[in-house]
């Protein structure tokens, strides 16, 4: 299929689904039905050319695959009655859908899948696929999963949906916070599987960061004034102004303080840094501000050897209390280690690992003993050094990162 016109399905879908849902009220079955409309243009319009109005087309369509699928699904449940909105479009079913509405439904659609009904691991398959347009295929291996498993938790989640009763509304005032608060660790998570893919050939994936950035971009806009939405998306700026650095010309993963940083984004670097700087000064600090405040100090630093690497060991001292979670503990090490050299930074990871245990943990295990390597190989124990890279490489999926960890045992021996 012609990439322009995957990629206008790819923006026009959510549209699509934000319309039939506020229409009949039933994500599930809408979801459905988007994916049917958009199989159908995928197989005319590259023959016939792309409507002038290509959102009413595929409305058009997805509002006769609606009522087919709720005419099978009545016909299953016979004794039950369908929910108001969706009967009375139902006794209209030769009726126009009306014409399409210009507004962006995506917001609605990404508050809707971090419904708290669900499980954290379901709002971000569910908001990739529905708000995202990634394909079930796609969001599988974003997740190094089988098709089928992801198949199965999207079918369930829209399921749970459906019996949680959610409706195509903006949140309420009571559950408001709980639903950005959602929205925002999904497009956090989102983001940070695209910077450095779980799997795979490539380091990262751009069209998860490119849609986490996106979506944070519209959240922050319906919120200007909310400091923390401010601080996630000044931090994935910041951070993604630094990806066309991370490889090398042979796709070698290059680590920060070797990057070229003339190769750092200015303008997305600007761009964050003014964000966080426009709410720095609130009198309450949350942790997406302290984890771009760290970003920030870091795109200050012209050269690795002019970082404030003791402002961000205070930074991450400060993330910690407010967020004690395995990564930012781990990331405080490090911080330590830059700042007050290896062998404080090798105490304090001891330290840690004796009282949370931290080398054992899933989500940072192997970044856990990447961390250890680097700091033994700093203090000259090349042997230990080159055995816990060695133990990383072999705990990673990413094929660019274990060729690196597996370069750096090599060199030692």
């Amino acid at each position: 299929m012609n990439a322009d016109i995957e990629h206008l399905l790819r923006v026009e879908a959510p549209q699509v689904l934000g319309a039939l849902v506020r229409r009949f009220g039933r994500f599930d079955v809408a979801e459905d039905a988007v994916q049917e409309a958009v199989l159908t243009a995928s197989r005319i319009w590259p023959a016939d050319g792309v409507p002038d109005n290509p959102r009413s087309w595929l409305i058009r369509i997805g509002y006769r695959r609606m009522v087919d699928l709720l005419r099978a699904d009545q016909s299953r449940r016979r004794r039950e009655q369908e929910a108001g909105v969706a009967e009375l479009a139902m006794r209209e079913p030769d009726r126009r859908p009306g014409a399409a509405r210009e507004t962006d439904d995506s917001l609605a659609l990404l508050l809707l899948c971090c419904h708290p009904a669900l499980s954290a691991a379901s709002q971000v398959a569910l908001t990739l696929r529905a708000v995202g347009g990634l394909t079930t295929a796609e969001i599988a291996h974003a997740h190094g999963t089988p098709e089928n498993t992801m198949g199965t938790r999207i079918s369930r989640a829209k399921q749970r949906l459906a019996r949680a009763g959610a409706r195509f509304t903006p949140p309420t005032d009571t559950d408001r916070d709980s639903r950005m608060a959602a929205a925002m660790r999904v497009l956090y998570l989102i983001f940070n599987e695209g910077y450095t893919a779980s799997t795979g050939d490539r380091l990262a994936r751009v069209d998860l960061t490119s849609e986490a950035i996106r979506l944070t971009r519209m959240l922050h806009a319906s919120v200007p004034a909310d400091a923390e939405v401010t601080g996630l998306l000044a931090l994935m700026l910041l951070t993604e102004a630094r990806r066309p650095a991370r490889t090398g010309g042979h796709d070698e993963l290059v680590p920060l303080d070797e990057q070229d940083r003339t190769r750092w984004d200015c303008d997305l670097t600007r761009e964050g840094t003014e964000l966080i700087d426009s709410v720095w000064d609130r009198r309450e600090v949350g942790p997406y501000q302290l984890q771009a405040a760290i970003a920030a100090v870091h795109a200050a630093a012209t050269s690795p050897q002019q970082t404030d690497w003791p402002q961000i060991a205070a930074l991450y001292l400060w993330l910690e209390r407010l967020n004690p979670i395995p990564p930012v503990r781990l990331s405080r090490v490090v911080a330590v280690a830059k700042a007050y050299g290896p062998v404080r930074g090798l105490a304090l990871l001891d330290d840690l690992n004796r009282r949370f245990r931290l080398g054992q943990d899933p989500l940072i295990r192997q970044r856990e003993r990447a961390v250890r390597a680097h700091l033994l190989q700093m203090t000259g124990d090349t042997a230990g050094a080159a055995r816990r890279y060695r133990e990383a490489a072999s705990l990673t999926g990413n094929l660019v990162e274990q060729r690196y960890l597996l370069d750096q045992a090599d060199r030692l021996g």
